[in-house]
C-alpha cells in the first residue's frame, strides 16, 4: 500500500473508530453554550451518501460533479434548522464550505444568509492542504468575538481536525469563539 493510500486509510480508520454518540450532559452543555452566545457551531453536512471525498474528476463549482445531500440529508437539515429556531438559537453570520453538500444544508437551515469560505473545504480531498485549511480554520474561530454566534457548516474530517470529535451527519460541535483553543464545550445530534 502506498504511503498516501494507507495515510487516508488511516485517517478514516481514525474517524470511525473514534466516532461516539453525544451524551446528554454534552448535549445540555451545548444549548447552555449557545444560549449565552459568543460560541461557534461547528456542524458536519447531512446525509450525503458515497463514502469520502468526492468522485474522480469532481469540480467545486459544478455540484452535478459531487456528493450530494440525499432526500433524508435535505430533510433532516430542514428539520435541524427548525429545532435549533424553536430552541430560540440565531446566528448572526453563517458560513459553509463551498462544497455543495454543505452550501445546501446550511441553505436548508433556512436560519439566515450563507457564505462560503475556503478554508473550510474538505481537508480529506485536499490533504496536501489539511494544515492550512485547519490553521485558517482556527484563526476564523479565534477572531469570532461577537456576543452572537457563528454556525459554520464544514466536513467531519475537518470538525476532526478542530476538536478531535468525529461528528455524526448533521451533528453540531460547539466551541468558544475568541481562542484557537477548539476544545468541544457541547455536541448536539438533531432531527
Amino acid at each position: 500500500m502506498s504511503c498516501i493510500r494507507f495515510a487516508i486509510f488511516a485517517l478514516l480508520v481514525g474517524l470511525f473508530s473514534s466516532a461516539e454518540i453525544a451524551t446528554a450532559d454534552e448535549a445540555a452543555n451545548a444549548w447552555q453554550a449557545l444560549r449565552a452566545g459568543e460560541h461557534v457551531a461547528l456542524m458536519r453536512h447531512t446525509d450525503a451518501p458515497g463514502g469520502f471525498g468526492d468522485p474522480p474528476g469532481f469540480r467545486v463549482e459544478d455540484c452535478a460533479t459531487q456528493r450530494n445531500l440525499s432526500a433524508k440529508g435535505r430533510a433532516d437539515a430542514e428539520k435541524i434548522g427548525a429545532r435549533l429556531k424553536r430552541e430560540g438559537i440565531a446566528f448572526e453570520t453563517i458560513l459553509s464550505s463551498p462544497w455543495c453538500r454543505c452550501v445546501d444544508t446550511a441553505k436548508l437551515l433556512n436560519l439566515g444568509p450563507v457564505e462560503t469560505v475556503a478554508t473550510f473545504g474538505n481537508v480529506v480531498v485536499l490533504r496536501d492542504q489539511r494544515e492550512t485549511l485547519t490553521a485558517g480554520a482556527r484563526a476564523r474561530i479565534a477572531k469570532w468575538t461577537s456576543r452572537g454566534n457563528l454556525l459554520i457548516v464544514t466536513h467531519g474530517a475537518n470538525i476532526s481536525a478542530l476538536t478531535g470529535v468525529s461528528p455524526a451527519s448533521g451533528e453540531i460541535v460547539v466551541v468558544k469563539g475568541g481562542s484557537e483553543r477548539t476544545e468541544p464545550a457541547g455536541r448536539l445530534v438533531l432531527e
